[in-house]
């Protein structure tokens, strides 16, 4: 029993200082194991990139302890990508050291080029600047398109909330319901500026602004081209549109032609009434203005985009004597018409024209339900600046969008 006894000792001490004596185990990427003095990040994951269309997987790793501790001895980290856990990795970049980004103790990298439905490992080295190295693997992943962007969800909310006000007050006005929609001083003035040009014996000058009609603010134009047009057949007074653009000329043609008829006076019609001038800026404004001063009309509406001719024209009118009537979506041109014009649409009050004159029920339910949604924005803004301001919540990152990496 002793020499057994002594036997099993001797035995133990042996295999204690064998222990003892070995390196530590290298192993290999996955068990984040190798002879270094830098600390491996304590954790690394990889992740399919959210609200993209496929192609990249985001790669997240904590902060290895010397970075946190010691960054004047660490060099930073490179990235390694493979396709099978026994590799070869390969180095796809590298992230310097410190803290960067919202969250002090995490850092992000996102790696763009990968094939939707490939596994992909990756692995983040931790470099010290004496050579040391030490690496961790994150489990396997892959990319893939994602149908829903929830990092807009907010914006989708916003479109809905505003579509279900648009088709209510456009159900609401078919139905017959009376929509209110605030007076507009010059479209109510529209029938004293025909009525005066009428008893006068003078001309009505229409000018639909420079652009051609893809231009937004030209098709609004056109749409009080075709109020003015119908008046001016009622009280049998002389319109003239000189025009810039060939498709304006064409357009407003068809659009006089309709309000003479549904004046019930097509014979009063002629294609004279809609002429082309020039398509350079400058001389279509000398031409109007010319025509202004030699026949002196009695009324003059600017309907539509402007730009430097507009103080032009409008002084130009105005020394005449003649009502003047703009409108007009451009802001630099606006003070121009306030200033030398009787009455201005300012803004959007040219884009509701149209709405304002017709009382068709699918642009009224429009403007209505638009105006609605710019009034809840509005008073969320407002709300949201209190709520920032005091402290009480973070408002604004509700508006934050979601996603992304470095």
């Amino acid at each position: 029993m002793p020499k057994l006894f002594m036997l099993g000792l001797l035995m133990a001490l042996l295999l204690f200082i064998s222990a003892a004596a070995q390196p530590p185990p290298t192993g290999n990427l996955d068990t984040a194991q190798s002879a270094s003095g830098v600390a491996a990040p304590p954790k690394v994951t990889a992740f399919d990139t959210p609200n993209d269309a496929g192609g990249s997987i985001t790669i997240q790793w904590e902060r290895s302890p010397d970075d946190v501790f010691s960054p004047q001895d660490f060099a930073g980290y490179d990235i390694l990508k493979a396709t099978s856990p026994q590799g070869p990795f390969t180095k796809i970049g590298e992230v310097p050291g410190g803290s960067r980004g919202p969250d002090p103790l995490t850092r992000t990298y996102m790696d763009n080029g990968t094939k939707d439905g490939v596994l992909y490992y990756y692995a983040v080295d931790a470099k010290a600047f004496d050579g040391s190295s030490r690496t961790v693997t994150s489990a396997p992943t892959t990319s893939k398109e994602q149908w829903f962007n929830s990092s807009q969800l907010n914006l989708f909310i916003a479109v809905i909330f505003l579509t279900a006000a648009i088709l209510y007050y456009i159900s609401s006005a078919k139905a017959g319901k009376k929509l209110y929609i605030r007076k507009i001083a010059g479209l109510e003035a529209v029938d004293e500026a025909v009525g005066r040009a009428t008893e006068m014996g003078k001309k009505i000058f229409f000018i639909p602004g420079t652009q051609d009609m893809d231009n937004v603010q030209t098709i609004a134009g056109l749409t009080i081209l075709g109020r003015v047009a119908k008046l001016t057949a009622e009280y049998e007074a002389r319109i003239d549109v000189p025009v810039s653009r060939s498709l304006v000329m064409v357009t407003a043609r068809e659009v006089v032609k309709e309000a003479y008829l549904k004046a019930g006076r097509p014979e009063a019609y002629t294609d004279d009434m809609v002429y082309y001038l020039t398509d350079d800026q400058f001389g279509y404004a000398a031409g109007i203005e010319g025509m202004v001063v030699r026949q002196k009309p009695a009324t003059i509406f600017y309907q539509g985009a402007f730009y430097a001719e507009s103080l032009i024209l409008a002084e130009t009118g105005n020394s005449i004597g003649a009502i003047q009537i703009a409108g007009t979506a451009m802001p630099a041109q606006l003070p121009f018409f306030v200033a030398a014009c009787d009455y201005t649409l300012i803004g959007e009050e040219l884009f509701a024209a149209s709405a304002y004159l017709s009382h068709e029920p699918k642009q009224l339910g429009s403007l209505k339900g638009q105006d609605l949604g710019k009034l809840v924005f509005i008073l969320a803004l407002l709300i949201g600046v209190i709520i920032q301001v005091s402290g009480i919540f973070d408002f604004s990152s509700l508006f934050n969008v979601v996603g992304g990496g470095e």
